[in-house]
């Protein structure tokens, strides 16, 4: 399980107000130095010899011997904190060593799966307000693991079996490493052994036990010109029958056969936090900026790799001087602007109570209204604070902001800082941007124009006022609006018109994972057995940590993820690391004919694996206002300790797709059934998302809460005497960069995916004003490019604007990863409507049957029709 382990906590992110945290198995376990033993055996080396394959083979009684090892002691320190609480003591509770075979390194497969007749378990003490920890292990008379020919002697002999001690912390299911709990490869961090990342996992060092059923056989004693351990030029000599702990550490390999052995789990040394604390000001920001040129997860990526140069220049002048007049909060200032270079939503700063000094100085007043940016990049007041100045002034909530001290609200907006969180991807950034346009210090002002729902347009001059409350309402509104629980996990039945829905809401994966697994699974066996309607998943106040792969409990397909990425200093240029990330089936199955799955802004890292699993499993639909955050790397390699108690995170493991793309960071997970951000459903009092996937679930129309923010027509319109203008394909795409919306989002109906999974008609009735710029689009998506270009030869499109061909020269075309699944997409934008009726249609003929790599399309036509409707 160890490799897993590793890979599945490398996702953890915790966002908060206050300071970012992230959690990697690598960062729980710090190095303690070897202790030698009491008593050695010397050995004779004798020359290599051509390397034997390793054997496995079975034997009837062991050699008795009178000295050797029988009981293994060690100590360990987990030195990773995350807001005063130890991590490991957040996300473990069954602790234990495990003696593990390791067999799997031997033969260089990371695929090879522990037995579990090897295991043997061991007893571990911690301390989690220190994070010390030890350990006790009695070996067995007769071990049960696999036999290994390392000797470089005699391709007949029996060999040796080879084990670490492994810390393994038990996730799920029983506390050996079997079933749903997986161990493959071999163990690293957190063990005995030293590892290296950048030669794909060789061991180079730390100490092993190895059992000999008699003293004929051979173990290597260094480890030979290749510099690698088990391979034809290693030099061996024999060892003694019985226990052996082998100090990989000496040179040459030091043999001990003292009954009582000291051996400590060690720390990778790759998770250790870069530790610039004990530099000066400029020193500590050169090393950081110098470790980042080639280590950050996004470096050579466009729109992702900071211009380091330009920001160099901006910010390291900035620390001189802080340096001089040894100003603490301006050195804190300059490398919080530092972090304003990076577009990613895992890059943070924490550290004393400078944070809290910068809110306190800059931010915590308020102008006494709040504001969203709907669907159609209008800015909306969606509440005013009772008693503040807006409200005195006549502000409504509803509102419309055009204008913020003589400037276009938009344009305001968009030059706000991200405060509070950086972000990765353009919507989650743009939601953060409109929560700073009113913050501000105590007694600024500023000019607000507004048009209140029914009224006039006016402008009026706020005086801010202090209220910190509000930030805490803004931050969190997009999860759940239900009240927090006890548990990570929430479970209970809906009664919607007369039916039961099965609800499971997962606030975190940052927290008891044994927990977190349990009671998900005791919400799925519940429901089954109640045979409910169908069931809701609820990651909308999901901040990340482990990713559990929860949706292998509902189908029995492996669901692909992405590569995890690193840079290899040994070649220059960042490289995969172990095996692509999956979701494997559970042992424990189940199924519900129909599951939603609620996302939202707050889902992010590790919880956008989550989601990302369950839109994979049949049936599923995704629902919510937004995607997940499109905040997906790894953290584990880039925590970073400046002076003054300042902690800084930055990502250094990127996850890719096949082609190189990057795999859900800057996008994340798209809802399939999207709940419009509209007047009408920011203004409800009611949860419009869930009420939504109840309403999918129940097979009933999608409408309630989903009306347009525009009004509907009262009279019957007559055709439009004219078309609307088609744009000219530069026009379209600045269209796309100013987020003008797609037809579909502005329309009373709502469709699930399997509703396009057939041929025939949809329809849509959309209501516009006669300035209203809109998008006209089509697209398709399969799993890779080639199946991709597959599609489209089979796929022929015809478009209508009001009775007239629209030639597919005329849309812009773009083709972009989506999802973890490349896609091609056509678009147009459409303006200056004319009043009346207006009628398009998409049609994409199938000429055959064709898959996108996962499902089935009958050959057919499927026809998107859509009717507008431009008032007077």
């Amino acid at each position: 399980m160890k490799n897993r382990l590793f890979q599945i906590l490398a996702a953890v992110v915790i966002l908060s107000i206050v300071q970012m945290s992230c959690a990697t198995y690598s960062n729980l376990i710090a190095s303690q130095s070897p202790t030698p033993g009491s008593s050695t055996v010397a050995v004779t080396q004798v020359p290599s010899t051509p390397a034997v394959v390793p054997t496995t083979v079975a034997i009837q009684a062991p050699l008795v011997t009178t000295n050797e090892p029988f009981k293994i002691t060690g100590s360990f320190k987990w030195t990773q904190e995350d807001n005063g609480t130890l991590t490991d003591n957040i996300l473990f509770s069954e602790r234990q060593v495990v003696l593990t075979d390791l067999h799997g390194f031997v033969i260089r497969n990371k695929q090879w799966a522990l037995p579990v007749d090897s295991q043997v378990l061991g007893y571990v003490q911690y301390d989690p307000t220190t994070g010390n920890g030890s350990y006790e292990l009695s070996l067995p008379e007769l071990p049960q693991g696999t036999f290994n020919n390392v000797g470089n002697k005699n391709p007949t002999d029996t060999g040796v079996q080879i084990f670490a001690v492994d810390y393994e912390p038990n996730i799920y299911g029983s506390p050996f490493e079997s079933g749903d709990d997986r161990f493959r490869g071999w163990p690293g961090d957190g063990s005995s052994i030293k590892t290296d990342v950048n030669r794909d996992g060789e061991i180079t060092g730390g100490k092993i036990i190895v059992w000999a059923p008699d003293d004929k056989q051979y173990f290597p004693t260094s480890f030979g010109p290749d510099n690698k351990l088990f391979t034809a030029d290693d030099p061996t000599a024999p060892i003694p029958a019985g226990y052996t702990v082998v100090n990989l550490d000496t040179s040459p390999f030091t043999f001990s056969q003292s009954p009582q052995q000291d051996i400590p789990l060690i720390e990778a040394q790759q998770a250790k936090p870069h530790d610039f604390s004990k530099e000066t000001y400029t020193q500590a920001f050169d090393d950081l900026v110098s470790f980042l040129k080639t280590d950050y997860a996004f470096d050579g990526i466009q729109g992702k790799q900071p211009n380091w140069d330009q920001v160099v220049a901006s910010i390291r002048p900035r620390i001189q001087q802080a340096e001089q007049s040894q100003d603490k909060f301006a050195f804190y200032e300059a490398l919080r602007d530092f972090t304003y270079a990076f577009k990613d939503g895992h890059t943070g700063i924490s550290g004393s109570n400078f944070f809290q000094q910068d809110f306190q100085t800059n931010y915590v007043a308020s102008l006494g209204f709040t504001v969203r940016v709907l669907d159609d990049h209008s800015v909306m007041v969606d509440s005013v604070l009772s008693g503040g100045p807006a409200e005195a002034a006549g502000m409504k909530p509803g509102a419309i902001v055009t204008q913020f001290n003589g400037k276009p609200v938009m344009d305001v907006i968009n030059s706000e800082p991200l405060f509070f969180a950086l972000q990765s991807s353009d919507f989650a950034t743009l939601y953060e941007k409109a929560i700073m346009l009113t913050r501000a210090k105590v007694g600024d002002q500023a000019t607000v124009t507004f048009t209140n729902p029914g009224g006039a347009s006016k402008s009026i001059t706020l005086t801010a006022v202090g209220n910190q409350d509000e930030i805490n309402v803004l931050i969190n509104e997009l999860g759940q609006s239900q009240t927090p629980t006890l548990l990570p996990v929430d479970l209970k039945t809906l009664t919607v018109n007369g039916s039961n829905i099965g609800y499971i809401r997962v606030d975190t994966n940052f927290d008891d994972l044994n927990l977190i697994l349990k009671l998900f699974e005791r919400g799925l066996k519940e429901f089954q057995q109640n045979k409910v309607a169908g069931l809701i998943i609820d990651l909308r106040d999901n901040g990340g940590g482990v990713p559990l792969g929860l949706a292998g409990f509902l189908t029995n397909q492996t669901i692909n993820l992405g590569q995890l990425e690193y840079y290899n200093k040994l070649t220059g240029k960042f490289e995969p690391q172990d095996q692509p990330d999956q979701i494997l089936p559970n042992q424990e199955q189940y199924h519900f004919d129909k599951v939603a799955v609620l996302v939202g802004l707050n889902c992010a890292s590790a919880c956008e694996l989550e989601a990302y699993g369950f839109s994979k499993v049949p049936g599923a639909v995704v629902v919510g206002e937004y995607p997940t955050a499109g905040v997906e790397a790894e953290v584990s390699r880039g925590q970073v300790i400046m002076p003054e108690g300042i902690n800084m995170q930055f990502p250094t493991g990127r996850e890719v797709l096949p082609d190189g793309s990057l795999f859900l960071e800057g996008t994340g997970v798209q809802p399939t059934l999207k709940v419009p951000v509209n007047a009408t459903n920011v203004l409800s009092k009611d949860d419009v998302v869930l009420t939504t996937a109840e309403n999918s679930i129940l097979g009933q129309a999608s409408t309630q809460g989903l009306a347009s923010t525009l009004p509907t027509p009262s009279v019957t319109l007559q055709p439009a005497a004219s078309a609307p203008s088609i744009d000219s394909i530069s026009q379209s795409t600045a269209a796309v960069s100013s987020g003008a919306p797609q037809l579909e989002h502005d329309a009373a109906e709502q469709y699930q995916a399997s509703d396009f999974a057939k041929p025939g008609k949809l329809t849509y009735t959309v209501s516009l004003s006669t300035s209203d710029q809109v998008l006209w689009t089509y697209g398709w998506c399969a799993t890779t490019t080639t199946i991709l270009n597959t599609d489209l030869k089979n796929i022929q499109l015809k478009f209508t604007l009001d009775g007239q061909d629209v030639p597919v020269s005329d849309f812009a075309t773009t083709d972009s990863p989506q999802n973890g699944q490349q896609c091609h997409t056509l678009y147009v934008a459409l303006s200056n409507w004319p009043v009346g009726q207006h009628h398009i249609t998409t049609t994409a003929t199938f000429t055959g049957q064709i898959n996108d790599g996962t499902s089935d399309y009958a050959a057919g036509d499927y026809v998107l029709d859509y009717t507008v409707n431009v008032q007077p």
